[in-house]
């Protein structure tokens, strides 16, 4: 494990070595987010086994649509408007992978949850202050064996040399999905410094509807540390995900004086669920299902340590049940690699 602690700082010092970033403004920044998470840390290979996420937000988008905004289109108006706001574009491709507690028997175990993945597409309108950022974002992607989960999962247990699970016959079927996000968070400044040791608050609540999942969410998070990056956090893995481009100059990203930053941060999230087809299976025709809980909460912690133009992250999360029979909650870690150029 120290080997790889190691091999990973290394590789974010030649990372930041390589990726120019001083001297940017905010609005020139563009940000590019590579996400992993896996129940491997949490030394389990069930439920939500594995996700894999890379994310782009645009520099501010004014610098180069010739004077258009979003805000021409009389439904995107009026979250488009208002004065002082930075506005950017978004684009994400991602796969999350779903497995039962026993990957052993190809039978159909009734009382766990489905094997199942998702492919996606996310398209994205941010517009943010110092403060406060507000996403807007259409997800787009397929469930069932279109996602390509079986065969992901498959090739990555053959590199570990990990016996597969042999249940994937079993998985939902096909269907087109989609989601539409609306989250709001902002950034509360306890100390009021640009520099040094500080800590801030960051709440946010949003409501998400699809049938790839249909839920309200709302959550804390808090972080301390040195040079604490002028963004919104770092979230895991879900629609929405937070921004991590600098909000301000003050950024270490951004500033020369200050390239260096360590913060240990702890999260809570809370969701009241109505849909989730990962649970509740194929919206338009028979499958196997469990019951869900209707409020699933996350709790997570971990550590943030910028260096240069490159963040990187790592979070411990525990999720309670999210259905019935499920035995306990469920333990996974959550790594994020962000770079700023």
């Amino acid at each position: 494990m120290n080997k790889r602690f190691a091999l990973a700082g290394m590789m974010v010092c030649l990372l930041a070595w390589a990726v120019p970033g001083f001297g940017l403004e905010p609005e020139e920044a563009e940000n590019l987010v590579f996400y992993f998470e896996n129940d491997t840390f949490g030394g389990t290979d069930e439920n939500y086994s594995n996700a894999v996420k890379i994310s782009w937000t645009s520099e501010d988008i004014d610098e180069y649509t010739n004077g258009y905004e979003p805000g021409d289109v009389p439904v995107l108006g009026g979250f488009w408007s208002g004065e002082g706001y930075q506005r950017n574009l978004g684009f994400s491709i991602g796969q999350n992978i779903y497995t039962p507690e026993d990957t052993d028997t190809e039978e159909l175990v009734e009382d766990d949850r489905p094997y199942a993945g998702l492919l996606y597409l996310s398209f994205a309108l941010h517009r943010k202050t110092r403060k406060i950022l507000d996403t807007l974002e259409l997800t787009l992607g397929v469930i069932g064996p279109a996602s390509l989960a079986d065969e992901s999962q498959e090739l990555v247990h053959d590199i570990l040399d990990i016996d597969s699970p042999e249940g994937w016959d079993n998985q939902l079927d096909n269907e087109p999905g989609i989601a539409l996000t609306w989250q709001r968070s902002w950034r509360t400044v306890a100390d009021g410094g640009h520099s040094g040791w500080g800590w801030d608050l960051i709440p946010h609540f949003g409501v998400t509807l699809g049938n790839i999942s249909t839920f309200a969410n709302a959550g804390l998070g808090l972080r301390f540390g040195y040079n604490v990056p002028r963004d919104f956090g770092t979230s895991l893995i879900r629609p929405a995900a937070t921004v991590l481009a600098p909000a301000a100059e003050s950024d270490p990203r951004l500033s020369e004086k200050r390239d260096f930053g360590i913060v240990w941060f702890v999260r809570a999230e809370g969701r009241g669920v109505a849909y989730n087809v990962f649970l509740d299976g194929n919206t338009f025709e028979d499958s196997h299902s469990v019951d869900k809980e209707y409020f699933v909460a996350d709790l997570s912690a971990g550590i943030s340590i910028i260096y240069k133009t490159v963040k990187l992250t790592y979070a411990q999360v525990y999720r309670t049940e999210e259905f019935k029979e499920q035995d306990g909650g469920h333990n996974f870690g959550s790594v994020a690699l962000s770079i700023t150029y």
